[in-house]
C-alpha cells in the first residue's frame, strides 16, 4: 500500500503549484490518469489576471470587476483574498522561471480581456498556460520529494472515519484500485467540459474531482454555472480549438458572415462585454439567421503585431486555410470552464476533514456566476500557496492512517464494451449540448434529468473497471449534479440563461449546493454577501 505525505488528484497548474509547495513539509504524490502535461492548464491561452501596474490599476479594480462578472454569487472574502494576493501569486510564478512577455521599455507586457477595466494580464504570448505547465513540470519532475504517477487514475476517495485519508488508485492495464493514503488529499483535476458535445477543453476534463468529492459526501456547488467560450475555430469533425478572448482585447470584433458587426445591440461593451453575454449573442444571432458559425475579425490592425502576439493561433489558422492578418475567421462557442465545484473556503478546506481542493474542481467563491477571463490561472496559485500554508502551519500534521482491512466490495458494473461507453458518452455529450447548453428550458432539463437515473441503472457505480468506464461514471454523475441546480435555479443569472425564466431574481442570489446525504439540492446565502 504505497502511503505519502500528500496526495495530489491532478496534475495541472494546482496540482504542481501545491505540490512543489508542500514538498518542503513531506513526500508527495501526484495522480495524473494521463501523462503529466495534458491538462486544462497547458491549454490556456490568455494568462494571469494580478495588478500589476499601480499607476494605472488597483487591487480594488481588480474586486469590482470581479464582483461585476460574478453578478451577485461571488464570495466577498475570497475575491479579497485571491485578488489581493495576485500580484504575489504572479510573483512566484516569475521566481519559479515562467517567462511572461515583457514591453521594449522592460516592463510587463500586460493585456486586457473582457470584464477588465484595467490592463493587468500577464501573459506568454498566447500560449501562457503551456509556458506555466512547462516550467513548473521540469521543477515538479526534478524534485527528490515528489513523485508523478501518469496513467493512473483515482477512482474513489478512500475515508477513515469522518477525515479522507486517501484514495483508490488504478494503475494502467489494471481494473482493480490499490489504495493510497496520505495525511491529506487535494483535489486539482480540473473541471468538467466534456460534459459537453462542443468544448475547449481537453479529454482529460471529464469532472472526476468533482464526483470523487460528491461519492466522498463533500458539498458540491454552483455546478449550473458553465461558461461557455464565445470562440473556437468552427471546423466540423476536428478538435475545438480556442481562439483568445485578448484577440478582441486587442481589438477583434464579432461578424456576421456579410461582415456586419452586432454585439453593440446585445450590450454597450461589445466585444469588452463577459463572456455569457458575448457567447449568447453569438447563438441568438446564429438561430436567427440559420447559420453554422460567426466570423471573428482581427484583419484591420497590424499583421506584425498580430503574428508577434498570437503565434500559436495564428500558425494553427493558417494550418486550417485561415489568415488571420488578412480575413475573418469563422468560430462557434463551446463549453470552456466550470465555474462551480467542490465547495472550499480560503484555505482551500473542504467540508471534509483532510480534503483540499484548488483550480478549477473547486468552488472557492471566487467567480459566482460567472468566471472573469484569467483569474482562473490566478486562482489556481493562490489556492495552491493557500493549501500549503494551512498544512504548514499546523503545529503537527495528522497521523499517518493505519493500514485498512480488505477493501469492502462495492457495487459492480455491468458488463460494457469500450464501444458501447464511448457511445454512451457521446450521447450524454450530445444530450448536455441540447438541454443545459447556452440556452435552457425546464421541459429539456427535466428529460434530461430522468435519463441520467436511467443511464446510473445500466451502468452500476463500482470503484474498479477500466478509465474509459470510470470516466464515464463521473460524466453522468456530474450531468445529473447540474441539471438538478439548473432545475432549481428559476432565474437567469451569468452562465445560466433559462428561457422559462429569464429574469435575474433577488430570492435566487445564493449558491446552489449539492451533498450526498441530503437528497435534494438546496440553496444557501452568500456568505458576507454585500
Amino acid at each position: 500500500m504505497p502511503s505519502f505525505d500528500f496526495l495530489i488528484i491532478g496534475s495541472g497548474t494546482a496540482g504542481l503549484s501545491t505540490a512543489l509547495g508542500l514538498s518542503q513539509f513531506g513526500r508527495v504524490a501526484i495522480v495524473s490518469k494521463d501523462r503529466a502535461s495534458d491538462s486544462a492548464s497547458d491549454w490556456a491561452q490568455g494568462g494571469v489576471a494580478a495588478v500589476m501596474d499601480e499607476d494605472h490599476d488597483s487591487i480594488a479594480l481588480h474586486i469590482e470587476d470581479t464582483l461585476g462578472a460574478g453578478m451577485g454569487l461571488c464570495h466577498p472574502d475570497a475575491v479579497r483574498h485571491i485578488i489581493g494576493q495576485g500580484p504575489a501569486a504572479a510573483r512566484r510564478l516569475i521566481d519559479w522561471g515562467v517567462p511572461f512577455d515583457r514591453r521594449a521599455d522592460g516592463n510587463w507586457h500586460l493585456t486586457r480581456e473582457g470584464g477588465h477595466r484595467a490592463r493587468r494580464v500577464l501573459h506568454c504570448a498566447d500560449t501562457t498556460g503551456h509556458a506555466i505547465e512547462s516550467t513548473l513540470l521540469q521543477q515538479v519532475r526534478a524534485h527528490p520529494a515528489i513523485q508523478i504517477a501518469e496513467a493512473h487514475f483515482a477512482s474513489d476517495l478512500w475515508l477513515r472515519g469522518d477525515r479522507c485519508a486517501g484514495a483508490w488508485v488504478l494503475a494502467p492495464e489494471d481494473d482493480r484500485p490499490q489504495l493510497w493514503t496520505a495525511r491529506a488529499v487535494i483535489l486539482a483535476s480540473g473541471g468538467a467540459g466534456q460534459l459537453y458535445r462542443h468544448t475547449s477543453n481537453p479529454l482529460v476534463a471529464t469532472g472526476d474531482g468533482i464526483a470523487l468529492a460528491y461519492r466522498a459526501g463533500a458539498e458540491i456547488a454552483n455546478l449550473e454555472f458553465i461558461q461557455f467560450h464565445p470562440t473556437t475555430l468552427y471546423q466540423p469533425g476536428s478538435a475545438p480549438f480556442l481562439l483568445s478572448e485578448a484577440l478582441r482585447g486587442e481589438g477583434a470584433l464579432l461578424r456576421l458572415p456579410d461582415g456586419s458587426a452586432f454585439l453593440e445591440r446585445y450590450d454597450p461593451r461589445a466585444e469588452l462585454a463577459p463572456r455569457d453575454i458575448v457567447a449568447r449573442a453569438i447563438d441568438a444571432e446564429m438561430k436567427r439567421h440559420r447559420i453554422e458559425y460567426v466570423t471573428l475579425d482581427i484583419s484591420h490592425q497590424p499583421g506584425a503585431q498580430v503574428q508577434r502576439h498570437f503565434p500559436a493561433i495564428f500558425a494553427h489558422c493558417r494550418a486550417h486555410g485561415y489568415d488571420l492578418t488578412r480575413e475573418p475567421v469563422p468560430v462557434v462557442p463551446a463549453a470552456h470552464y466550470t465555474c462551480g465545484g467542490v465547495v472550499v473556503d480560503v484555505a482551500g478546506r473542504s467540508s471534509i476533514d483532510g480534503l483540499y481542493a484548488a483550480g478549477e474542481v473547486s468552488a472557492s467563491g471566487l467567480h459566482g456566476a460567472n468566471r472573469l477571463a484569467s483569474n482562473s490561472l490566478l486562482e489556481c496559485v493562490v489556492g495552491a500557496a493557500s493549501i500549503v500554508a494551512d498544512l504548514g502551519g499546523r503545529s503537527r500534521l495528522p497521523e499517518k492512517p493505519l493500514p485498512p482491512p480488505a477493501p469492502t466490495s462495492t457495487r459492480s458494473s455491468n458488463a460494457h464494451s469500450e464501444t458501447a461507453i464511448r457511445t454512451l458518452r457521446q450521447a450524454l455529450q450530445t444530450t448536455m449540448w441540447r438541454a443545459a447548453g447556452i440556452i435552457r428550458n425546464d421541459a429539456d432539463l427535466r428529460a434530461a434529468s430522468a435519463n441520467w437515473e436511467e443511464m446510473a441503472t445500466r451502468i452500476g457505480d463500482a470503484v474498479q473497471g477500466p478509465r474509459y468506464y470510470q470516466e464515464l461514471r463521473n460524466l453522468r454523475l456530474c450531468a445529473a449534479l447540474l441539471t438538478r441546480s439548473a432545475l432549481l435555479r428559476e432565474e437567469s443569472r451569468g452562465c445560466h440563461f433559462n428561457s422559462d425564466h429569464p429574469q435575474r431574481r433577488d430570492d435566487f442570489a445564493a449558491d446552489s449546493i449539492h451533498q450526498r446525504d441530503r437528497p435534494d439540492p438546496f440553496l444557501r446565502p452568500i456568505p458576507g454577501a454585500i
